[in-house]
């Protein structure tokens, strides 16, 4: 459905001074996908989505929506096409005199091609399609900041886009509210069959409803795959400290001024960082694998939460035992789970049964 293409920008501060805001990015966002892309502040972030419906124009590059190269379109008819392309705002940008239905009718009334008892008819529609319509007559000023938002999306479905742009659409609302914006986006998403693009600095929200995430750092995409994947393999450093701000990795904290050293020794205990997915997540493993393998196992740290709705595991443990048979425990626990990283050997000598 959205195809960059090599897209460059940049900025020209004076006579002297070039920012390069964008550097050859290149990426494909497939039909009815929810794709998020996230960074930190002024990563390229807003520009990048504002290049997808040609707010912003590339200093090189090519922008293709459902087939058609933007970039290479007149003004009208880039007018034509922008009305496929929906966005919605971080501070939700509603006429504050004007009441919700004439708010979501704007859009409408501006492209002239309704009656206005059609316009009504679709301002109806939209209204229940999220869930405001008893709120039909009031204005911004009455409304909660979830539900200003809805306001805003209802107008950004108003002419039935095929493209819905998010930016920061979440960053002024309460978690809860949050949560209850992400579930109408992909209901919306799975009822219209749209594409959905998420500007974001909250992996939580990634977290919660993209298929796949690109990472921005300084204008450039630094790492992209599906939310699972980076949410269990990162790679780049800043991708692993986003992805640490809502799943904790690595040592815990009892273990962090303790002398953890890279090779066995006698006595010492492997410090194990286990990764579930899927059902494997609730299934009694670490009792099972410290019943076969006759270790002992301490759980040091670790959570159980969802992907996507996916259940994903993680925990810290130690493994106690002779060498064999720690190998042997590492053993079955990769046989039976996503994957097996050992943190190190923790040499202190008391170690509790699990």
């Amino acid at each position: 459905m959205i195809e960059l293409k090599n897209i460059e920008k940049v900025y020209n501060q004076g006579t002297s001074r070039e920012v390069k805001a964008l550097k050859n990015i290149s990426l494909s966002i497939e039909r009815g996908e929810i794709f998020g892309v996230i960074g930190l502040s002024g990563a390229g972030k807003s520009t990048l989505i504002r290049h997808i419906n040609m707010l912003e124009r590339p200093t090189s590059g090519q922008v293709i929506v459902d087939g058609q190269d933007l970039t290479a379109m007149s003004e009208s008819k880039l007018r034509a096409a922008r009305s496929h392309i929906g966005m919605i705002f971080q501070s939700f940008n509603l006429l504050s005199s004007a009441t919700v239905s004439d708010n979501i009718a704007f859009p409408l009334r501006l492209e002239g091609k309704m009656t206005e008892d059609k316009i009504k008819e679709r301002v109806a529609e939209l209204l229940k399609l999220v869930g405001l319509e008893d709120k039909a007559q009031m204005y911004p000023a009455q409304l909660s900041g979830g539900q200003k938002q809805r306001v805003g999306i209802a107008r950004a479905l108003a002419n039935d886009p095929k493209v819905l742009l998010c930016d920061e659409a979440t960053s002024a609302l309460d978690p809860k509210t949050t949560m209850s914006i992400l579930e109408l986006l992909m209901q919306l998403r799975d009822k219209l069959n749209l594409t959905i693009v998420i500007i974001t600095h909250q992996m939580e929200v990634i977290k919660e409803c993209c298929d796949r995430v690109a990472v921005i750092d300084g204008g450039i995409i630094s790492e992209m795959g599906s939310t699972l994947q980076i949410f269990t393999d990162p790679q780049q450093p800043l991708t692993k400290r986003l992805v640490s701000a809502v799943v904790r990795r690595g040592l815990p904290e009892l273990l962090r001024h303790t002398e953890i050293v890279d090779q066995y020794t006698e006595g010492s205990k492997a410090v194990v960082e286990l990764l579930f997915l899927g059902p494997k997540a609730d299934a009694p493993v670490i009792v099972e694998v410290a019943t076969l393998c006759k270790v002992k196992i301490s759980l040091l740290g670790g959570s159980i939460d969802h992907i996507k709705k996916e259940p994903f595991g993680l925990m810290v443990v130690e493994v106690g035992g002779s060498k064999a048979e720690i190998e042997h425990a590492l053993d079955e626990f990769k046989a039976r789970i996503h994957r097996v990283e050992v943190l190190g050997y923790d040499q202190r000598k008391q170690l509790s049964d699990f």
